[in-house]
């Protein structure tokens, strides 16, 4: 059998109504209905969280558009995965590749199903915490149901998208106007002297920087699906601008809101922030505010997933990953074998996880690459300026953002070293070993080959080419 006897093309079914609500609703997820509280919790008080929620957004806005200029030089899906390879070479590719399927986007998928799960559970163990293998089931559901959807159809996946979107924005206009009457009627206590008690220890911004990106992962989503986007030299940077200034300005807002109802002291312990804050502001109609929220971390997971198999699919299409992850469903037209693979990963890495470790390690990871996805965003503005770029960048955003993941990366290690980092550098750098035996070399090629023939049958899916 001929596997490229029939190539279909991904299409370009995305405007940019679907193009900001995949950005948007894929940063407002659990991350805002969970990640206050660690915040304040690392940073110490409530003056310097709101900074650090501030920082954050301007530093997923600078990412955004370096990524924007990225997106159209090289418009390509695969995001940091296909940057690399044409700019730092295939080795390096690959270890991101490698990193991205086994750590980072299995934990990003994890630590949205977790807080997910606990914002489904905390009605039924109203005033205690809900047990940790009921919270790992429910999110083992959850995830296993997205896997269906995302396989099913990419319309059907963009208008969950979407959904969520709307609902999340409604969720987040509750909470901001509820603070915002509370505020008029003058509970401003916690806002006097908002700094005392500020960490300024390198270690605890280095923290606190990382549980607030987590809030805005998702600013680089656009760049996995370049190829499914319409007339991606516009709709990527306007989406990006778009979109990351709507989430930043209802972050701030919403933790104005939770510090005017809740003491420093009660959000640091809440277990679920959303839900706290519902059940003193709504009284015995803060369960909506449970429902919103998982609906919320809902409409993020979907496209964690969404973007995450795009990744993993051209990954496969480049020679980097087995061939049968870079083939579609010939009827449905999407990548189910990238996405299968991604939903067995994430599975197994929901069996040991908890939320604060997966964000914090998942942090480091995802910055690593980042900065070095920038310098070859550097490396092609100095050495290639003759290429077309509809859209550029002033050369300083991407030396600051550059400046930030090597802060990012350093500070914790240097200020406050734990041996978990080194775990997670050495499997990070595990990745060039195992390129030279399974990529360089090839082993085992036969058995690979009946495999992707076996599984291409089974699957229904064939090669997908570019869609350029």
């Amino acid at each position: 059998m001929k596997r490229d006897a029939h190539r279909l093309n991904l299409k370009r079914e995305i405007g940019i109504i679907g193009a900001v609500s995949f950005i948007a609703g894929t940063m407002i997820g659990s991350g805002i209905f969970m990640s206050p509280q660690f915040v304040l919790l690392a940073i110490g008080s409530p003056g310097a969280s709101l900074v650090i929620w501030s920082c954050c957004g301007l530093v997923a806005m600078c990412g955004g558009l370096c990524y924007a200029e990225l997106g159209t030089v090289i418009p390509e899906s695969g995001a940091e995965y296909i940057y690399m390879l044409r700019t730092a070479g295939r080795v390096v590719a690959f270890m991101f590749v490698f990193s991205f399927v086994t750590v980072m986007r299995p934990a990003s998928a994890t630590a949205i199903a977790l807080g997910l799960a606990e914002y489904i559970a905390a009605p039924f163990y109203h005033g205690c915490i809900p047990p940790q293998p009921v919270v790992k089931c429910v999110a083992a559901a959850v995830i296993l149901a997205l896997a269906i959807v995302n396989c099913m159809s990419v319309r059907l996946a963009t208008g969950i998208q979407v959904l969520s979107m709307v609902v999340k924005l409604l969720a987040l206009a509750v909470i901001i106007l509820g603070g915002v009457v509370l505020l008029f009627q003058g509970h401003t206590e916690n806002f006097e002297n908002s700094f005392e008690g500020t960490n300024a220890d390198v270690s605890s911004i280095g923290i606190a920087f990382y549980q607030g990106l987590w809030s805005y992962d998702g600013w680089n989503t656009l760049n996995c699906l370049t190829e499914e986007l319409k007339h991606p030299e516009v709709n990527l940077p306007r989406a990006v601008v778009i979109a990351i200034s709507l989430v930043t300005g209802l972050y701030l807002l919403v933790n104005v809101s939770y510090l005017t109802v809740m003491t420093p002291m009660e959000l640091m312990s809440s277990n679920a922030v959303a839900v706290t804050w519902g059940n003193k502001v709504l009284g015995s109609w803060g369960w909506i505010m449970s429902v919103a929220a998982a609906l919320s971390a809902f409409g993020s997971l979907n496209g964690t997933f969404f973007s995450g198999g795009r990744v993993c699919f051209v990954a496969a299409r480049e020679g980097h990953m087995p061939a049968i992850l870079a083939m579609a469903h010939i009827h449905r037209l999407t990548p189910s074998p990238a996405l299968i693979f991604t939903t067995i990963v994430s599975l197994l890495v929901l069996i040991p996880g908890d939320f604060q470790s997966i964000v914090n390690y998942f942090s480091f990871t995802a910055w690593f690459f980042y900065g070095i996805t920038l310098s070859g965003l550097l490396y092609l503005k100095i050495k290639k300026p003759e290429l077309h770029r509809p859209y550029k960048v002033p050369i300083i955003l991407p030396i600051l953002v550059l400046i930030v993941a090597v802060f990012l990366v350093l500070a914790p290690i240097i200020d406050n070293p734990q041996i978990e980092y080194l775990y997670v550098t050495l499997f990070i750098a595990s990745g060039a070993i195992a390129y030279v035996p399974f990529i360089h070399y090839q082993l085992c090629p036969g058995l690979l080959t009946k495999l992707t023939v076996f599984l291409q049958l089974f699957l229904e899916v064939a090669p997908a080419e570019k869609n350029l």
